[in-house]
């Protein structure tokens, strides 16, 4: 694969001379390898999305979600992300059992900033004194000496992001946390947490049906060298065809409540996600495929983070990595699926209002 250099100096190759450790054979399948942003940080061009082992996407299958973690490692992802509140703590604790034996050349990332109590999330909490505990903490879950890329989780309106950022990079000079990032923050907090400490990654949802981050976000970005990494890249399941009504999901799933998957919402939604599989049909691929494949044509300091519990969802998804999408195509993808033509809020009122947009 052939160097490429992004416009803030950045470059994409793939690990070459790099030990992935046993059984890893990235290059060997097709795996590619981007830098997030100007901070050096390679990674897979796919992370995995670990939360849906644990919770959100119904019930837990240890069995199946083990040997999706073995997949994603065989096929050269080297990029796995958590959090503390997944489970909550379930899903640190299964990455931790999986992962520990093979350290060395994978990339872990967790988040802090919600308070839990009795099991359940019941707030933002970005003090100091509890990013030092949840850091302990998911160290111990993890069954490692360092966090590879430490994210708050959502920004805490009543600490400074300044102080945030202080917190963090002590921390990153004691070791314990090699990279910062944050998540759903908007332009204001990542410039404000990034002139303290230099940010290398900003998570948030962006795909095909959630273009929210193209006008105020990317640009910040890109301007100062931060990597982004997209969650919930095919539209929690709607952009690869198989998404049901909100109705027929349990309660216990996310999507029983995103005001996407409701009524008339799902209905208009559904009418415009086909254009999806029209060209995956066209394109001998999958619309899960194609939904990827256009994320990442959208910028090389991109890495989306699908999520998956199943070993033939991972690989599926790995194949976009072969599709490609000339520029009429992702004109038709952008039209298709513009703000405009999708339907409903992205979260329900209690989870936008974390938003900090």
């Amino acid at each position: 694969m052939a160097t490429v250099r992004l416009a803030f100096g950045a470059l994409i190759r793939p690990l070459a001379g790099r030990r992935l450790g046993p059984g890893q054979k990235g290059e060997e399948r097709g795996m590619e390898y981007r830098v997030l942003g100007s901070s050096g940080l390679r990674v897979s061009a796919l992370g995995l999305g670990c939360m849906g082992m644990s919770q959100s996407y119904g019930e837990a299958d240890e069995r199946e979600s083990l040997a999706t973690l073995d997949r994603a490692i065989e096929r050269g992802i080297t990029f796995f992300d958590t959090a503390e509140v997944y489970g909550p703590f379930a899903n640190e604790e299964l990455l931790g059992r999986a992962l520990s034996s093979r350290r060395g050349a994978l990339t872990l990332a967790t988040k802090f900033g919600f308070r839990i109590e009795n099991g359940k999330s019941a707030g933002v909490n970005s003090h100091p004194d509890h990013i030092r505990e949840v850091v302990e903490a998911s160290l111990r879950r993890l069954q490692t000496d360092r966090i590879d890329l430490l994210y708050q989780h959502r920004v805490d309106p009543s600490v400074p992001m300044a102080e945030v950022a202080g917190t963090v990079s002590r921390l990153i000079e004691e070791g314990k946390v090699l990279h910062f990032g944050l998540s759903e923050a908007g332009a204001t907090a990542i410039r404000e947490a990034h002139a303290v400490q230099p940010i290398t990654a900003l998570q948030s949802e962006y795909s095909l049906w959630e273009r929210n981050v193209e006008v105020d976000i990317l640009p910040v970005l890109r301007e100062l060298g931060i990597g982004f990494v997209p969650f919930s890249p095919l539209g929690r399941g709607f952009l690869t065809g198989t998404a049901k009504p909100a109705e027929e999901y349990p309660a216990t799933d996310f999507r029983h409540t995103d005001p996407r998957f409701q009524g008339a919402n799902f209905n208009a939604n559904q009418k415009a996600a086909e254009v999806v599989g029209v060209m995956a049909t066209r394109h001998h691929a999958t619309p899960a495929q194609i939904a990827l494949a256009w994320l990442l044509a959208k910028g090389p300091d991109i890495v989306p983070i699908p999520g998956t519990k199943r070993q033939s969802y991972l690989d599926d998804n790995i194949g976009a990595l072969s599709v490609r999408l000339d520029q009429s195509d992702m004109a038709a993808l952008d039209s298709a699926l513009s703000s405009d033509r999708v339907t409903g809020k992205r979260y329900n009122e209690t989870n936008m209002a974390l938003v900090n947009r």
